[in-house]
């Protein structure tokens, strides 16, 4: 399906301070860009590099006052997601160089510290995809979805135990809970058609069988129409913005809109 995205920023700044974005969209197999544009009002210079998980990332100082970045895509994805139900581990022997730092706890994801829940919820089964869909699913039913009830340093043990959070903290506790059975897990920042209400989304994929497929613990029954902007180890990786100074964000819209 073909998909027109975007997102609007308002930011404002008390003096020039150094920004970094993740606003440009992630080059990947599931998804095929036609068109982009990035607008930075008032215009400023602009360098853009690619970090250590494939990320477009643009670095530049933001000016005393006001501050506008947009960004529109075109984007060609997949209308429904591709599901194995008998895809199995890698064993880790076997797994690519870049996907073994998916295995480690991180910042958001303590995965050191979950392998006795984790076992807990996927009890007896013994394939890889249906371990991940019963976490998903143990997510899904069991974390409340609320807004205002977490914070920016909320991780995954914050939500296990209290029970409540939204897509970043629900995918940050699914993370934690497969990487703790040796499943190689990576949060995903993006756009998702029908979201309501609008925002940008936050979502999972677990590596099995040399494929990273799509999971989602906000959902009771996933759905396509996903646009990616930003891979990492959790939400400390792909922050849409960066900054080191004061700065504050005055508004933020984002659309996903179909093409026809």
């Amino acid at each position: 399906m073909r998909l027109k995205v975007g997102c609007r920023l308002d930011y404002h700044s008390t003096y020039e301070t150094p920004l970094i974005l993740q606003v440009r969209l992630h080059a990947g197999l599931s998804q095929s860009i036609i068109r982009e544009a990035l607008i930075v009002e008032p215009p400023v210079a602009v360098k853009e590099y690619v970090d250590h998980y494939g990320n477009f990332c643009h670095r530049l100082i933001a000016p005393e006052g006001k501050l506008a970045v947009s960004t529109e895509a075109t984007v060609d994805t997949e209308e429904f997601l591709r599901v194995d139900a008998d895809a199995n581990f890698t064993l880790i022997q076997d797994l690519p160089d870049d996907t073994l730092i998916y295995l480690l706890p991180s910042r958001f994801c303590e995965s050191d510290k979950l392998n006795g829940k984790a076992f807990e919820i996927v009890n007896n089964e013994m394939n890889g995809y249906q371990m991940v869909e019963t976490i998903r699913q143990w997510v899904n039913a069991h974390i409340k979805y609320e807004y205002n009830r977490s914070t920016s340093s909320t991780s995954a043990l914050d939500t296990l135990r209290a029970q409540h959070g939204v897509c970043r903290d629900m995918s940050h506790l699914a993370i934690a809970l497969c990487r703790s059975i040796n499943i190689p897990a990576r949060f995903v920042t993006g756009y998702l058609y029908n979201l309501d209400p609008m925002d940008l989304h936050a979502w999972f994929e677990a590596y099995l069988d040399d494929y990273w497929y799509t999971f989602d613990a906000t959902q009771t029954v996933m759905t396509g129409g996903r646009v990616t902007l930003a891979y990492g180890r959790d939400a400390a990786d792909v922050a849409t913005a960066t900054y080191f100074g004061d700065v504050q964000l005055e508004n933020m819209h984002v659309f996903v809109e179909q093409v026809l």
